[in-house]
């Protein structure tokens, strides 16, 4: 039973927190969006003491049971083991804790996110890591399941369904990606959590914790026989049959152990005081404990489509009317990258942000996009090639589980400026092509910006744009809508800090 639970609790939370990744309407976040934000490390970064006493003390009490409900890449690892493990009959066997591998990859992980190198840091974050495999590989997937819907749809006189563009936001981060997705895949196929028991800061920082849990696997050892169908089926290979003793720091509380024991010795129960062979006393730092992975999840179709994913980009439309090519948009080359609003500064940014993505996904105005730079590399930036930062959606700061970006309304992000725009000369097409454009003055929702004559006095003198600095606040309307290609005649230059107009 206590099994059952676990499996419905951990596939129900899986199940969530990847729809967050794939709902691109933003429907579910206001529903389940508190899933991302129960999240350990994120839940730390932000400073949400609730949430990270909560989880110090449910960890407490039941021992690791977040890494096997709640934490998202913990349960797809177990999809994955439980499907490699249909290849053999008894995968697993114990091994001794690499206690030396976990707490230096641990003191890797603290000192490179407290000296700002982010991009070390985040590789190493459980949910982040998932949360850009399920951006990156099964998001477009997805998209293209709904827009065959909306073909399908719309042929039979439906609109049900709507078209969206599909796209590589940033290949590095997608390499990133899709490598986590295969070594997460064949380790798991090969031996259970081995991410979790050995390269998880937040693992092993539970697995510290749950050495002294309330609630735990119990070996009755006047009923083992040690005939070893425990170990043999612990997917965290912490249990020592022939010692009769578990490793709580690397059990995740799976419970698939305790049906497998046919002499009914295994139970979870509350920890007593019960003398233990003193052989078995001298080796419980590093001995074993408890589990087996087994059958859950009718989510495997995921695993198979996402062998798909490498072919993401989605052919956009290049007509203008049908009648003139439109050449694609370059990325202007900013002094500053611009970041999201509410992420008060790009330091602010740098410190909290585990590149989880999330705000990514919900970003339906297509600015948001990964860093490549190396610094901050998949951190999201803004850059607006397919679309400008509308000031009524403030949808990335209400998903945000790190407080990298913190909650702010629509009329506090109308007088946020997270950048300001600068006019090209050379590029202008009022005075490269001789006609009158006033894009960017039109489409302005602050009327930062004024069309004034080039020369004063002349009648046939064209006009220009003139920017009101103090008044912009880089939304990026001017450059999204500029028709001067492949660079815009206007972009918008970031700022380091957040200021208030």
């Amino acid at each position: 039973m206590l099994r059952k639970i676990r499996l419905t609790c951990g596939i129900i939370c899986l199940t969530l927190i990847t729809l967050l990744f794939l709902d691109f309407t933003g429907t579910l976040h206001s529903w389940f969006g508190w899933l991302a934000k129960i999240q350990f490390l994120p839940a730390v970064l932000a400073l949400n003491v609730g949430v990270v006493v909560l989880l110090i003390i449910l960890t407490g009490v039941f021992g690791r049971i977040y890494c096997s409900v709640i934490c998202p890449l913990g349960v797809f690892q177990d999809v994955a083991a439980w499907i490699g493990k249909k290849r053999k009959k008894l995968p697993y066997s114990y091994s001794p804790a690499l206690s030396l591998l976990r707490y230096g990859a641990l003191a890797i992980f603290i000192i490179t996110l407290v000296a700002g190198v982010s991009f070390i840091a985040t590789l190493f974050a459980p949910y982040s890591a998932y949360g850009r495999i399920a951006n990156n590989l099964f998001q477009p997937i997805w998209l293209w399941g709904n827009n065959l819907f909306a073909h399908l749809a719309e042929r039979a006189g439906s609109y049900a369904f709507y078209e969206v563009d599909i796209w590589i936001k940033s290949l590095p981060t997608f390499i990133v990606a899709a490598a986590t997705f295969v070594i997460l895949i064949l380790l798991a196929w090969r031996n259970g959590r081995t991410y979790c028991n050995t390269i998880c800061p937040v693992g092993t920082v539970l697995g510290f914790l749950s050495r002294y849990s309330l609630f735990r696997i119990t070996i009755d050892t006047e009923k083992c026989n040690k005939c070893g169908l425990c170990a043999r089926h612990c997917k965290a290979v912490c249990i020592n049959a022939k010692e009769h003793t578990i490793d709580y720091s690397r059990c995740v509380v799976c419970m698939d152990c305790l049906g497998k024991c046919k002499q009914k010795a295994l139970s979870y129960q509350l920890r007593t005081t019960k003398a233990r062979p003193a052989k078995a006393e001298e080796n419980a730092h590093a001995a074993s404990s408890k589990e087996v992975n087994e059958a859950r999840r009718n989510f495997l179709t995921v695993t198979a489509m996402a062998a798909t994913a490498s072919a993401l980009k989605a052919q956009e439309k290049k007509v203008d009317g049908g009648l003139a090519a439109i050449e694609d948009k370059k990325i202007p080359n900013r002094q500053t990258p611009i970041t999201p609003p509410g992420s008060l500064s790009a330091r602010n940014m740098a410190a909290h942000c585990t590149a989880c993505q999330l705000c990514v996904s919900a970003c339906s105005n297509q600015v948001l996009r990964p860093s490549t730079n190396l610094m901050n590399l998949m951190q999201p930036e803004i850059s607006y090639e397919r679309g400008y930062c509308r000031p009524e959606c403030n949808d990335c700061s209400q998903v945000c589980p790190t407080g990298a970006i913190h909650p702010i309304t629509a009329a506090d992000k109308s007088s946020t400026q997270i950048g300001h725009a600068v006019w090209i000369k050379a590029n202008c097409v009022s005075l490269t092509d001789g006609v009158k454009c006033d894009n960017c003055a039109r489409h302005c929702p602050t009327g930062a910006i004024q069309m004034i004559v080039a020369e004063p006095g002349k009648e046939t003198s064209p006009q220009i744009p003139a920017i009101n600095t103090e008044r912009c606040i880089g939304c990026g309307a001017c450059e999204n809508l500029c028709p001067a290609r492949p660079f815009s005649a206007i972009y918008v230059e970031g700022h380091e800090r957040h200021r208030i107009i």
